[in-house]
Formats: structure tokens, sequence, C-alpha cells
């Protein structure tokens, strides 16, 4: 195929306080470590969170002018760290976290990003997963309205697991569409991110859910996730490298995903999809460096086997 360029059909990205933990609740080296992601010509997009220090994020953002990449915002370090819930049954809880959600997309338009993240709160139970879904919808209209006013942004609503570590009301893909379905009637600039880690803790194969969300627009992360034993300290969605022992995601499932992904023409050059790994050190032995080298040694052999 002539010019089967991997850029040609993504923006390639990372997630920044992912690769460095050290930086995931808005302080830290969070400059020294962009730079190095920054410098790295092989990604050309990056995933920024929470930055606490106005002058830190000022810094961050003329790095970020200067880096010609595109920029996406992430509100999970902002909202998980305050366990935060945008389909809280309690009013004052769910204010708080719409609140918080505002306060993500200011800082996303501070940063130059061309999108932001939102997902789903605590999976409340069956019996109230139908409420729960319509305060969902309600507060995604009204964080959607937010950005809408301060200017053009893309809004993608990540799918989390609803059982097993982040048990999170959203959860099955089938109740992402229904989601995302109602929202899009107000606000077409969302969508969904859908993330190859978490596949197999849904209990879904990408085969499976995507064509439930493929009208809508996406986004997509890679990653590695454990589950199959407690006792394992990379078990739940911890993002652990590519290859660890018990994981499952490793060369041939991001391979695979790629060819997915072409089949369906969800990757395409007319409009490239923002494609991320989300991957971090977690063991002793472990350090960013060493995580990132293997993560693009895994996209680079992945999709010379296509």
């Amino acid at each position: 195929m002539e010019n089967f360029s991997i850029y040609r059909y993504m923006k390639l990205g990372i997630v920044h306080f992912k690769a460095f933990p050290q930086v995931s609740e808005g302080e830290g080296p969070v400059v020294e470590t962009l730079r190095k992601i920054v410098e790295d010509d092989f990604w050309t997009a990056v995933e920024v969170g929470w930055i606490k220090d106005v002058k830190v994020r000022n810094e961050a953002r003329k790095l970020l002018e200067t880096s010609h990449m595109e920029v996406c915002y992430a509100n999970q370090p902002r909202m998980f760290s305050n366990k935060l819930d945008l389909n809280a049954l309690d009013p004052k809880e769910r204010r708080r976290a719409i609140n918080a959600m505002k306060n993500g997309t200011n800082e996303a338009f501070d940063l130059g990003a061309s999108c932001i993240r939102v997902f789903s709160g605590k999976h409340p139970g069956e019996e109230k997963k139908e409420e729960a879904k319509k305060i969902l919808i309600d507060s995604l209209k009204e964080v959607c309205q937010y950005t809408k006013e301060q200017g053009p942004m893309e809004i993608y609503l990540k799918v989390f697991d609803y059982d097993i570590d982040k048990c999170f009301l959203i959860g099955h893909f089938k109740d992402a569409a229904e989601v995302a379905a109602e929202v899009r009637k107000e606000f077409k600039n969302f969508g969904v991110l859908a993330d190859l880690s978490h596949f197999p803790l849904l209990r879904e194969t990408p085969d499976q859910a995507l064509p439930l969300v493929k009208q809508f627009p996406l986004h997509f992360h890679i990653g590695n996730c454990s589950f199959r034993n407690r006792r394992d300290p990379t078990y739940g969605d911890l993002q652990p490298r590519f290859g660890m022992p018990g994981g499952e995601i490793d060369t041939a499932q991001v391979r695979d995903f790629f060819k997915l992904l072409l089949d369906m023409k969800l990757l395409n050059p007319q409009k490239r999809s923002v494609l991320s790994a989300e991957v971090r050190p977690l063991l002793a032995e472990e350090t960013s460096e060493v995580i990132i080298a293997n993560t693009k040694r895994v996209i680079k052999e992945a999709w010379a086997m296509l």
C-alpha cells in the first residue's frame, strides 16, 4: 500500500501524566517531563491533565505552542483525586463535579487543547442505573454548553469498566452509545473515546463494541491491563507496560486493533483521529523512559505487521 505511514492515519499521542505519574496530581516536574515528550518527534499528540500552579501552566502552554502537537486535555487527574462524580444522586456532590469539570474546561483552553476527555461517575447499582444515566446526560449537557460558550472544543466520553476497578456507570459500550446519542442531539462536537485496555475489563471485544459507537466522532487509547489474578500488583485498570506477564495486551492485540480500525475506516487520512498510548511504570525496576521506549517498539512493530 502506498504511503502507509502510521502518521497518515492518526495523530499518535501519549498520556503525559501516566507516562510520568509523579505529575498525576497536578504538581511536580510538569514542564520538565512534558518537555521530554515534546522533544520526541515520534509523538504528534499529547494528553495533558491538571496543572495546579498558574505559572507552571503558562510555561507548559508556551512549550506546547512551539511543539506542533495536537493537545488533548484529560479531566481524570482532577476528578479522580477528588472522587468527583457527574452522575451522583446527591445534587450537591453532582454540582461539585460539574464545577470541577468546568474548571477543567477552562484549563484546557489555557493550554491550547483541541479536545477534552469526560466520563461518568460510579455505577450506583442496576436498580438506579437508568436514573444515573439521565443525571449523567444532564451533567454532560451542562458541561458541553459551558464549553461551547468558551469557544470551539471537541468533547469525548471515555468508557471505563463497570465492575472490576473503576466500577463506573459507563460502562458498557451500549450505554456509552445511548448517552452519546442523547448529548449529540444538542452538541455535535461530542464523541466517544475507546480504550483498548478496557475491553478485557468490560468482557467485550473491539469488534463487538466499536460498531455500537462508530457513528460518533471517535478517539482511541491503547494500553494494557491485568484482571485474572487479584494478587497481581498490576491488577485492574493500572495501565501496565505492554507484554507484562499476566497482562492482556501486547503487540499482537495492538496489531489487531489497528487492523480493525482501518477495516472499519475509523482511521483514515481525511480525519486523523488521536490515538494515544496510556502506559506507566508500575514496578520498582521500571522507569518512565523504558516504558515509553517499550510502547514505541510495540506501536512500530504492530503497524509493520499489517
